[in-house]
């Protein structure tokens, strides 16, 4: 039996206007699936360079969004662990967040805790992901070591400070206003650069004492990244995990051998496709959230139907937190 609900649907890429309001079809789960309501949904950059065509990995239409959280409402043939009125969370590759409802593959479902509200959950569950596979899997973050965090202030950067700051790291966080700086600071950021008043590059050598960082953690792209290949230590690891001011420009590899550095462009994705993989971190992300180490910052809640102003709003730059879409 095929329901409607209601979603956003793009139908061709370009700007926010391109997210269109509009009812489609949602069926019965099948084998290994269930039925989820969402009750939150997580907005992303990644959502935007889908929207905007830069990611060509929707087909279109398509409803994008790889988020959110929600409460199963029908379990598919030989589904286990999950029981009907259970809260989840998820993470979806393959998009179709950005719905009122929808059927998802139970191997992506993972049960909230009962201290996590939904919209925390919706919030970050893959900024908590990704702040995890930056700080424990591609460099595991170790008490000592000094870390620069670009928009410290934003969706990913916050919890990357707060994450930072308790395993014993010194961060040094940029931000392009005194406000974003603020924010940075009070989730303990030890040193602030306003990219837009001082040269990053050469902050950062100061504060450091020509030393550099040992790990940059880069979610701008094109205006920061080879800035941030400059403040790097000896051997010393430059992670390149978003591109809101655009993609990176070709480069060569002989400029890693100034200090024996390394480049990697992690994908949060890749970290859990196993089911053990993704279990553990949800475990240490929700472990997180409980004992108070990462918090959900100021979010912002717009209607799933204004999902348009949601887009813009976090490509204006001008949200200090996570975006959270409400059916």
């Amino acid at each position: 039996m095929t329901d409607q609900t209601r979603a956003i649907v793009i139908h061709e890429a370009g700007g926010p206007e391109k997210l269109v309001w509009e009812a489609v079809p949602v069926g019965a789960p099948g084998p290994g699936e269930i039925r989820v309501r969402h009750t939150a949904i997580g907005v992303n950059f990644h959502d935007t360079y889908v929207r905007s065509g830069l990611y060509q990995t929707l087909r279109l239409p398509g409803i994008p969004g790889i988020e959110a959280a929600g409460v199963v409402e029908r379990l598919g043939d030989g589904v286990t662990g999950l029981a009907i009125g259970d809260r989840i969370t998820y993470i979806d590759a393959t998009y179709g967040a950005y719905s009122e409802a929808r059927v998802l593959p139970a191997r992506l479902a993972v049960r909230l805790p009962p201290g996590v509200a939904d919209d925390v959950a919706a919030s970050l569950t893959i900024k908590g992901f990704t702040a995890s596979m930056l700080l424990r899997s591609v460099h595991r973050v170790h008490a000592g070591e000094t870390v620069l965090i670009h928009a410290a202030a934003g969706g990913v950067g916050q919890p990357l400070v707060r994450w930072a700051k308790h395993l014993g790291a010194t961060v040094i966080a940029t931000a392009g206003s005194a406000e974003k700086l603020a924010i940075a600071r009070d989730c303990g950021a030890d040193q602030l650069i306003n990219y837009r008043e001082e040269n990053f590059v050469e902050r950062v050598a100061q504060l450091t004492g020509g030393r550099g960082v040992d790990v940059a953690y880069d979610s701008v792209g094109a205006a920061t990244f080879l800035g941030s290949l400059q403040c790097l230590a000896y051997q010393g690891l430059l992670v390149n995990f978003g591109q809101s001011s655009g993609p990176v420009a070709p480069f060569s590899p002989s400029l890693l051998a100034n200090r024996s550095n390394g480049v990697v462009r992690p994908m949060v994705f890749h970290y859990i496709r196993e089911r053990a993989a993704l279990d553990a971190m949800a475990a240490e992300v929700f472990g997180a959230i409980e004992r108070g180490i990462l918090r959900a910052p100021t979010i912002t809640r717009i209607p799933l139907a204004r999902a348009a102003e949601a887009h813009a709003l976090l490509e204006s730059r001008r949200s200090a937190g996570p975006i959270v879409l409400l059916p």
